[in-house]
């Protein structure tokens, strides 16, 4: 679900929050992976709201993403499992 569109360096940032509590960074801009060519780029939101670099999505941003692309990728952000709740220790999931 989309939660606030704003402008950013003459482009446009889309954040969006999930049931899963992941969310997502959508934007295009001069700065973004792929912003000049009228591309997007997305990174994975953990539900503090802060950028993580560690779900099966992506380990960094995704960059060069089409409108389709780009749509894609927050699908699957949007199944991603729930782990709130729980801890991740080496990668693995585990009870809190």
């Amino acid at each position: 679900m989309l939660i606030s569109t704003e402008k950013m360096f003459d482009g446009v940032r889309e954040v969006y929050r999930f049931d899963n509590g992941f969310g997502a960074s959508k934007v295009k801009h001069k700065f973004s992976y792929g912003g000049d060519m009228n591309l997007w780029e997305i990174a994975v939101l953990d539900n503090a709201g802060k950028v993580t670099y560690s779900t099966p999505v992506t380990a960094d941003v995704r960059g060069h993403l089409s409108d389709d692309e780009a749509q894609a990728v927050l699908d699957q952000i949007a199944k991603l499992e729930d782990t709130r709740g729980y801890i991740r220790y080496n990668g693995e999931i585990l009870d809190a």
